[in-house]
């Protein structure tokens, strides 16, 4: 026995370093495909801009780009906006996960909640500017707020939808178990709302982005969607473009952090 557990080990060895490099050349796959697909897009868009089409070649784009770092510009650009960002994303999710919670767990307050909640959500937070600019003022709390605003009501219906499709076999198997309410919360609920809540944290991250440049409509001398907008009435296509990339970067990394958060917090979920 001794023997042929020896051989099984050894044997093991080269299927594992064998399913090691599998893995690896799995997960080198869609960085190539990253990057190809980024090289053509570039590829596409210098086409565009040779062919006459009014956009700025990337060289202009990198040059006007390197400009506004030496001079500082586009450094307090991007940290104005992602202040304003990370602030009102951070809020909108800390609001929005136990809304979502206790609307999906008890009737009564999804019956007094929800009207608003569906209200809200098809309101533009474009529209809501006026009046957050009339209760708070030109000053950071409007920007913040309607940036809250879209990430709350985006997380806040994927963190319900998480909880009214937990299985309900499980919610009875803990029972019958006996466990109490707050037990199957923390150990039944909580555990299969975690993917909801993290996807409604994504499309929320992304709504709080692309309400930035209206935000930034509200009196801002620094950020990334005031630069832009400035840069619009000259007519500053370079200038439009880094601001555009910088967004896109910007988001794409914080997306990147979170879809990395989701892979550690449900590992037990089967993946494609």
């Amino acid at each position: 026995m001794a023997v042929i557990s020896d051989q099984t080990a050894r044997g093991a060895k080269p299927r594992d370093r064998a399913g090691g490099r599998t893995r690896a050349r799995a997960g080198g796959l869609p960085l190539l495909l990253n990057a190809v697909s980024i090289g053509l897009g570039i590829a596409v868009w210098w086409a565009l801009a040779l062919a006459g089409l009014k956009l700025p070649t990337p060289p202009e784009v990198v040059a006007q780009a390197i400009t506004l770092i030496g001079n500082g510009t586009l450094g307090k650009d991007v940290l104005a906006s992602l202040t304003r960002v990370l602030i009102g994303f951070a809020l909108g999710t800390a609001a929005a996960v136990p809304v979502g919670f206790l609307m999906g767990w008890y009737a009564v307050i999804r019956g007094l909640v929800e009207p608003w909640i569906q209200f809200f959500r098809t309101v533009p937070p474009l529209a809501i500017i006026p009046l957050a600019i009339v209760l708070m003022g030109i000053g950071e709390a409007p920007k913040i707020f309607v940036i809250f605003l879209a990430a709350f009501l985006a997380c806040v219906i994927s963190t319900f939808q998480g909880v009214v499709n937990v299985d309900r076999t499980l919610i009875n198997a803990a029972r019958v178990l006996g466990a109490k309410d707050a037990g199957i919360f923390a150990r039944v609920v909580v555990p299969a709302s975690t993917p909801f809540i993290l996807v409604g944290m994504r499309v929320g991250l992304g709504s709080a982005w692309a309400t930035l440049v209206a935000a930034e409509l509200i009196a801002a001398q620094q950020g990334l969607g005031f630069r832009m907008q400035n840069a619009q009435l000259y007519y500053d296509l370079p200038t439009i473009f880094v601001g555009l990339i910088s967004i896109g970067i910007l988001g794409l990394l914080m997306d990147r952090v979170l879809l990395m958060a989701e892979r550690k917090l449900t590992g037990w979920q089967e993946r494609r």
